[in-house]
């Protein structure tokens, strides 16, 4: 199978590449605004139609992580990268005829519940649990155009089976015809791979100066990891299910390990792509050893 990966220098793109990147069924051409010191990158910006539109010939299937990922951006900012840039992604999928489209969206589509009941929530035995029909509730300009993201891909999906264009003819004749399949990933907090545990966020804060171990910053930063950790192995657990699926043409999954405090439901990851989370945010009492 032949992927084309956006945003592959980032840390979701890196655990990817790094977790199933040299299968032999799979085949990656990385996509990215910059180039990359240690392999080969096609360098392109999202934003550009025409700079990305041929590198996505004979692929089959798009693995789109490129975004501005800041809560705090400007509408104009997230507009340009993640709302014109993801039509731009979607547009050049369809027009080279690719079938599987996976999405990286965010826990942001719902995040003003976090927002809402934090730190009560990141108690594992707190009553909410939100599934992949939970109405969206997003917690930024950056988790809006996650919604945006989410909703395109459906009509990109779903519209070139509509009946409209024949009973009506204000709605004119649509001839797109891919992609066939689409996966979002709503994905929590993947972290680097030297923090690639629940303790993770907690001990990047040490590192930075930003507080001490044993400090109630560093104890709530460590709780809600916790609790929306997406493992390495976790994660493509999820990509390879997206890229192998045959049942999809539209749906929503969580993107989170299986953490006793997740606050999501994964029955219906497990239901359809046979998602079964190897980590668990609560088995974790501190950081890894030193040692």
């Amino acid at each position: 199978m032949d992927i084309l990966l956006t945003g592959a220098n980032g840390t979701v793109g890196e655990a990817i590449l790094s977790g199933i990147g040299d299968r032999p069924e799979f085949t990656f051409a990385r996509l990215d605004v910059e180039d990359h010191p240690e392999r080969e990158t096609v360098v392109a910006d999202i934003t550009d139609y025409d700079d990305i539109r041929p590198h996505f010939e004979d692929k089959d299937a798009v693995i789109h992580l490129a975004a501005l990922v800041d809560l705090s951006a400007s509408w104009d900012e997230i507009l340009r990268a993640n709302v014109i840039g993801t039509y731009n992604v979607l547009e050049a999928a369809a027009d080279a005829g690719v079938e599987r489209f996976v999405f990286a969206s965010s826990i942001h589509t719902v995040g003003m519940y976090e927002l809402d009941f934090a730190p009560e929530i990141y108690d594992p035995a707190y009553d909410l649990e939100i599934d992949h029909e939970t109405p969206v509730r997003p917690d930024s300009f950056y988790g809006l155009s996650k919604v945006f993201g989410e909703a395109l891909g459906r009509l990109y999906v779903e519209s070139h089976e509509s009946p409209l264009g024949s009973v009506h003819p204000a709605f004119g004749t649509n001839t797109r015809e891919y992609p066939n399949r689409f996966y979002s990933l709503r994905i929590k907090s993947v972290r680097d791979a030297e923090h690639d545990h629940p303790y993770g966020l907690a001990e990047e804060g040490v590192e930075e100066g930003l507080w001490e171990r044993d400090s109630k910053d560093y104890e709530y930063m460590a709780d809600r990891l916790k609790a929306t950790w997406l493992s390495h192995r976790d994660l493509n657990q999820l990509i390879e299910a997206c890229l192998t699926d045959e049942t999809v043409e539209f749906d929503v999954f969580w993107g989170v390990s299986g953490n006793d405090a997740r606050w999501v439901d994964l029955d219906h990851n497990r239901d359809i792509l046979d998602y079964e989370p190897q980590d668990n945010g609560a088995t974790w009492t501190g950081p890894p050893s030193d040692e």
